[in-house]
């Protein structure tokens, strides 16, 4: 048996639908990420952005610290997407019991695991977390359940876990997008011990292949992260394209609203056939034991989407223009159809 550890499913497989389902790639449409569709219109890339070594002291942490709200740029290290410093920081933490929800990004509890941590499901509901748990993973919104835990909540957290040498990890990489998830942000908060908020641009920002994010935390533990991982972690083009966009604030104000409507028409569709959407303005998930049905039949349609398994439950991103929404609802319609 082989020691390798396994690849975790994730959307934006579109070639691997595309094969599976025998339809030409360029035929579909991708609703299997949260990737805002409307990207951020990245300006020209200069020459020596290509040509130059990535450089730290180019003012780039500030400049997500003020985006973000972080105490400074001492709190802030950019990184090679927030999977970077996913996969690094499980190592970097003492071994303990470490709460995870069952179902929220797939990358954490392998990544716990593997490092030498017990992983435990995560009870959102909680006012305390158990004795035995020394680390926490909240994914705040959740992906793909939507799940939004108060700031209350969290400060509490990990106020119990900093008095047991522990860390609270809060994943906010959907929190771009709209009012309510900014508010119950912790960025502002990580100048306090045991405390790491990982942000990425690649969601709201639409700039996913950038592969850039950022680890926000007390100074000492970043040093130690930027150890673990190296230098120049973040391209020159990444840096460019990432720095116009968080200081772009009226193209964020009006991609806020955009996002919002654009949410609220995702939710209203999938009520109307009959679904209960939980939605934030970029995806919508629903639970239904029809889930993999649901699935292949809007495949067989062109639709790619994201299933998850237990649940039993599909997450759709946003149609990137009205044509796909037409072709959308279409799908919706007879793929539910078809599965009774």
């Amino acid at each position: 048996m082989s020691d390798t550890p396994r690849m975790v499913a994730h959307g934006g497989n579109l070639h691997e639908a595309a094969q599976r389902y025998g339809i030409g790639w360029e035929t579909w449409i991708d609703l299997s990420t949260g990737i805002n569709p409307h990207g951020y219109p990245v300006p020209p890339v200069p020459a020596s952005a290509w040509r130059r070594l990535p450089d730290d002291g180019d003012g780039f942490a500030a400049c997500a610290a003020r985006y973000y709200g972080a105490p400074d740029a001492q709190h802030v290290l950019p990184v090679a997407g927030s999977q970077a410093a996913i996969r690094a920081l499980p190592a970097l933490l003492p071994p303990g019991g470490v709460a995870i929800a069952p179902l929220t990004y797939g990358e954490y509890a392998p990544a716990f695991a593997q490092a030498g941590h017990t992983v435990v499901p995560l009870d959102i509901g909680a006012t305390a977390l158990p004795d035995d748990v020394t680390h926490a993973v909240v994914v705040n919104p959740n992906n793909p359940t939507a799940t939004l835990v108060a700031r209350d909540t969290l400060l509490r957290w990990l106020a119990q876990l900093a008095a047991r040498g522990g860390t609270l990890i809060v994943d906010e990489a959907f929190a771009d997008a709209y009012a309510q998830a900014r508010a119950e942000s912790l960025a502002d908060a990580v100048d306090r011990g045991g405390l790491v908020v990982l942000r990425s641009p690649g969601k709201f920002f639409g700039l996913a292949g950038a592969r850039c994010g950022f680890a926000l935390a007390q100074p000492g533990l970043l040093a130690t992260l930027r150890a673990r991982l190296g230098a120049w972690t973040v391209s020159g083009p990444a840096r460019h394209a990432v720095r116009h966009a968080f200081e772009d604030a009226a193209w964020q104000a009006a991609m806020r609203e955009r996002l919002a409507a654009e949410g609220a028409r995702l939710a209203a569709l999938l009520s109307a056939q009959g679904f209960t959407p939980h939605a934030t303005p970029l995806y919508a998930w629903i639970a239904d034991a029809r889930a993999a049905h649901l699935q292949d039949a809007l495949a067989a349609r062109a639709v790619w989407t994201r299933r998850f398994d237990s649940p039993a439950s599909l997450r759709f991103g946003l149609p990137a223009c009205e044509a796909q929404w037409q072709r959308f609802a279409s799908a919706l319609a007879q793929a539910v159809r078809v599965i009774g």
